[in-house]
């Protein structure tokens, strides 16, 4: 309690583990990005944290996106500026998180995340300093992490060097701190420290460096691929929304497809989904999940929204597919089976991958309007056009037939259908030559006797 007290009245007479770190700031004329290439609610919040008499610059990922040319998805603040005092200055804010407190800054529809600057502790320290990094001592991780500290100590614990760069507006200077532009333009990703060790801090490092060097087109440094096949299986201790919100950065990057075959290679596929593990069985399964995610990349390259549940709808497919025709082999009935089998699979991925449940009502119609493709008799047809999902359920299709596990007419046929008139659809109908069931003719009830509702008998009741 004395320390704690001590640290917070003298902490800047203690020793720094980022002492003698100091940043190279590079000018605009080097680096090129100006002010107006931020968003204006950023500018506003650095702006205001400046006047207010703090330091506060554009940090991370929207300066290395900058600096390569890309459109940053957003824009975040970092400053030594604590919670409290960000939230005086900025009227429209509020202090969010408990592990990891940041301040939200709401100008319109936009919103800043501004975090204060952090220090870095050793891992497997329970309590150090002010009591506020705390630190799971089997596994290294981060439990709370509040412990603020200089810009220096702040790079110092991002995770790697590209993405410890900050940018001052107001003078348009970027400050390095680890060599992050010089990696931008050797194209390497470099993890910032002891690559092992900052995965043993926090094992979901190591999905973020594989899913970073694909949308980057970065090279992997050696030293911080060494380690990640001995701390693979750290994985399996972080809790699966935290797996599930990584997974979905990386599924909807726009480099789905070079980010698995990542995944891959470096053996971290294992149990983060069933269909990562299968895709090394079943050449079928392979193909369909391999064009689904071919396909998400072109959506998002063309701009496109894509379906969170629609991907998760094609990448446990052959899952689903695998355990259906397992229960139907066993005698179950087609459409019990499916239901089963998908309930099965949904239950056995959550064990690892949180997928919200609310995304299961669209992935199970998907699934079960995928047999209904094979109905092309009567009104059937019509019927299916008119579900709410068909749209959805007939693009899976086309994927089923592009992959070979259907035949190909299957979906001509349908894109045919959709698009013809009353008297094409008429001829386009196959004939129905199933047996057609002989309904039962109900017996006559006897006067005075009572119906399964406890009325009397219809005849009974006739004036």
């Amino acid at each position: 309690m004395i320390r704690k007290l001590f640290h917070r009245i003298f902490k800047k007479a203690l020793p720094s583990r980022a002492e003698g770190h100091e940043p190279h700031i590079i000018p605009l004329k080097k680096h090129g990005i100006k002010p107006e290439h931020i968003s204006p609610c950023a500018f506003k919040v650095t702006e205001g944290l400046r006047q207010a008499g703090f330091k506060a610059f554009v940090v991370g990922g929207a300066v290395r996106d900058l600096l390569i040319g890309r459109v940053p998805k957003d824009f975040d603040v970092a400053t030594d500026a604590e919670p409290e005092q960000v939230r005086q200055v900025f009227r429209r804010s509020r202090i969010i998180g408990r592990r990891f407190r940041i301040v939200h800054v709401m100008c319109g529809q936009e919103t800043i995340e501004v975090s204060t600057f952090r220090a870095m502790q050793p891992v497997g320290d329970d309590n150090d300093q002010n009591g506020e990094r705390h630190t799971d001592q089997e596994s290294g991780r981060v439990l709370r992490d509040n412990v603020f500290g200089s810009q220096a100590e702040d790079a110092l614990r991002r995770d790697f060097t590209v993405n410890a760069l900050y940018y001052e507006p107001h003078k348009s200077e970027i400050w390095d701190y680890c060599h992050g532009v010089a990696d931008l333009k050797a194209g390497v990703l470099r993890v910032i420290g002891d690559p092992a060790r900052r995965y043993r801090e926090d094992p979901v490092r190591m999905l973020r460096a594989v899913r970073l060097s694909a949308k980057l087109g970065l090279q992997l440094d050696s030293a911080a691929r060494k380690p990640i096949h001995a701390l693979a299986n750290r994985l399996q201790d972080v809790p699966s929304a935290r797996i599930m919100v990584e997974m979905e950065k990386l599924l909807l990057s726009g480099h789905a497809q070079q980010s698995v075959e990542q995944l891959r290679k470096e053996n971290l596929h294992h149990g983060l989904l069933p269909l990562l593990d299968v895709i090394l069985e079943q050449p079928m399964g392979e193909r369909f999940v391999m064009l689904a995610l071919k396909k998400t990349d072109e959506r998002i390259a063309q701009g496109k929204t894509v379906s969170p549940p629609y991907l998760f709808a094609a990448l446990l497919w052959h899952e689903v597919l695998t355990a259906w025709e397992k229960f139907q082999a066993d005698g179950e009935h087609a459409l019990p089976a499916l239901h089963r089998a998908m309930d099965q699979v949904l239950d056995a991925q959550r064990e690892m991958l949180a997928i919200p449940r609310r995304f299961d009502a669209t992935m199970k119609e998907i699934w079960t309007l995928q047999p209904r493709f094979l109905q092309r008799s009567g009104s059937r047809p019509t019927r299916l056009l008119e579900h709410p999902r068909f749209r959805a359920a007939f693009d899976f299709l086309l994927m089923r037939g592009e992959s070979g596990e259907v035949e190909a007419e299957l979906g001509q046929w349908w894109e045919e259908f959709q698009h013809a008139d009353e008297a094409q659809r008429s001829r386009m109908l196959q004939t129905d030559n199933a047996p057609k069931k002989r309904r039962r003719k109900r017996k006559p009830k006897a006067p005075g006797a009572l119906d399964t509702e406890g009325m009397p008998a219809a005849q009974d009741m006739a004036p």
